[in-house]
């Protein structure tokens, strides 16, 4: 026996089938251009289809692609001209850098020669002297070292490379006239074309502004120690009134993890250099001074300059005592670095400046596509002044800090005019 079939349960065929997902009476009314759900509200006519703008066939999705690539345009375009003008003024940016890097490194000398009752200026110039004493005195002392260890080093230099000959010839099947066509055919590169008078120009050129940025840099952090709050003041004064309280705050929490790097920075080099300047030492190699000079100057440069340092000490210690002490050295250098790598670092740096191993790197790698030996000493400061600052806008600070109120700006009296004082 055949039952009936209900005809709300089966609906007839050639009408659409509501959806078990969908909201249809929403997806109805938002097929209803606005036109249509206006005239009908109204009881007007509907206007005709061509009647309507030419936004009005261009998707949601596509507003807002289209919004987000102009403007992203527009970002990169800002970076580039940006960069650019760094590029063109680096003469100028690269000691302004230095200025502020070694400021945020000697700042605590200067407030504390402060709190003794000493003026700010006079504080800030006995910093700046102190900096160039220090500095010169550990020249000296590299240059007085291999001037005193010259001869026995050309001796060692020479056997050494006698040494390399031997394990060319043993392990390559190198013979010396190989060698010495290769050396020879070196030589003519360098000498043809002019290439020595070129180089020596280069060299000329580059000592020259060498020495203006050194002292570009020297006034720069004169001023910056001595005024450094009032600079920043006048800055924070460009912007407009109502972002000048995160301008200051961003700055703020840019210079304590400024601050907090090079700080920690200078530990660890010192660390490092004394580490392998005392292996040296113990191994009996040449130049120890020179070594851990250089150690502490490659590791502003994270990977990149201790990795450089710790291959001039090594082949230091091949030509000077053959391959059994090199090996050694090689461990002494690969453990002190394994050392601060995994230790000071951390316990240094903290959650201050926390940057990631592979934005490190990725920092490095741009510093020195952009700036060369420059770009890659100031990539890792440039890059942990920027985390900062995104993570305090974004409001990931780790410790937040309300604003400083900025000082107030002096302002002079003005003369009293004689009609006035008549008055």
């Amino acid at each position: 026996m055949n039952r009936g079939r209900d005809d709300t349960d089966v609906p007839e065929t050639g009408e659409d089938h509501p959806s078990p997902v969908a909201d249809n009476e929403v997806l109805e009314e938002s097929c209803v251009p606005a036109e249509k759900s206006e005239a009908v509200a109204t009881d007007q006519p509907v206007a005709a289809s061509d009647d309507r703008p030419l936004d009005a066939a261009v998707t949601p999705g596509m507003h807002i692609a289209s919004a987000w690539a102009w403007r992203f345009l527009v970002v990169v375009a800002a970076v580039v001209v940006i960069g650019y003008g760094i590029r063109y003024l680096s003469e100028v940016v690269v000691p302004v850098t230095v200025g502020v890097l070694l400021t945020a490194l000697l700042v605590p000398l200067t407030n504390g020669l402060q709190r003794l009752r000493l003026p700010r200026g006079p504080a800030a110039g006995i910093t700046v002297i102190a900096t160039i004493v220090v500095v010169a005195g550990l020249l000296t002392l590299v240059g007085t070292q291999i001037a005193g260890q010259f001869d026995s080093l050309s001796t060692q230099v020479g056997e050494g490379v006698q040494k390399l000959r031997e394990l060319g010839r043993i392990n390559f099947g190198l013979t010396d006239a190989d060698v010495t066509n290769a050396i020879k055919t070196l030589r003519e590169q360098i000498t043809s074309g002019g290439a020595i008078g070129q180089q020596a120009a280069a060299v000329g050129t580059t000592a020259t502004h060498v020495v203006a940025g050194l002292f570009i840099s020297l006034f720069c952090l004169f001023f910056f120690l001595y005024q450094g709050e009032q600079i920043w003041s006048w800055l924070v004064r460009l912007f407009p009134r109502r972002a000048r309280d995160k301008a200051d705050s961003s700055g703020r929490k840019a210079w304590v993890s400024l601050t907090a790097f090079v700080r920690a920075t200078i530990i660890v080099a010192a660390v490092d250099a004394i580490g392998i300047s005392l292996g040296a030492a113990i191994l009996g190699l040449p130049l120890v001074s020179a070594i851990g000079i250089l150690v502490f100057v490659g590791a502003f440069v994270p990977v990149v300059g201790a990795l450089v340092s710790g291959v001039v000490a090594v082949l230091v210690a091949l030509v000077a005592k053959g391959p059994v002490v090199a090996i050694i050295m090689l461990a002494v250098v690969i453990g002190v670095q394994q050392l601060e790598a995994h230790v000071l670092q951390p316990f240094l740096l903290g959650r201050a400046v926390s940057l990631h191993p592979l934005a490190v790197i990725l920092s490095i790698a741009t510093g020195v596509i952009v700036a060369g030996i420059v770009g890659a000493l100031v990539a890792v400061p440039t890059a942990a002044v920027l985390n900062a600052i995104v993570n305090h806008l974004a409001g990931n600070d780790v410790a937040p800090e309300p604003p400083r109120p900025l000082p107030p700006i002096p302002r002079r009296p003005h003369p009293t005019t004689p009609a006035a004082a008549d008055d």
